[in-house]
């Protein structure tokens, strides 16, 4: 595995009173459409992507290994701590005194850490490695 940056975690706020504008309908990505009733409302992205406050902390994407997932360099996490492990889920996991993301494949003696991308390789954690699955990754904030 190759050596990752520290991750540094933040804990949101869902307290905060910075709510923005939602358009009430969607919004068209191929022809545009009239809207018959365009509607408004407010909008806190903390209230809409943490469903467990005391569980949820976000952390940001250091490196390319998950980029087939469309986790890229410098995207902000979403991850819930309180969300039980399962195979196909993408995971924050510490790995021997590391943290890393990856998808999740539960075999029979062993887990598999799977990047999306085929220039690293998956990793397997088997009984004499240290494994924590910190958190599962819920949604992923991208700058355009």
């Amino acid at each position: 595995m190759k050596k990752t940056p520290i991750l540094y975690f933040y804990s949101p706020d869902t307290n905060n009173e910075a709510n923005v504008w939602l358009a009430g309908t969607g919004i068209s990505a191929g022809f545009p459409s009239p809207a018959d009733d365009f509607k408004e409302v407010r909008i806190s992205l903390d209230k809409a992507v943490v469903k467990n406050k005391a569980a949820t902390f976000y952390a940001r994407v250091a490196g390319q290994s998950m980029v087939g997932a469309g986790l890229d360099d410098g995207d902000l996490l979403v991850i819930d701590r309180s969300l039980e492990p399962e195979n196909g889920k993408i995971a924050v996991c510490f790995v021997d005194g590391e943290f890393t993301v990856k998808r999740l494949k539960v075999a029979e003696n062993c887990v598999w850490l799977i990047p999306e991308n085929e220039q690293y390789k998956p990793l397997k954690v088997t009984q004499d490695d240290e494994l924590i699955i910190w958190g599962i990754v819920t949604h992923v904030l991208k700058a355009v």
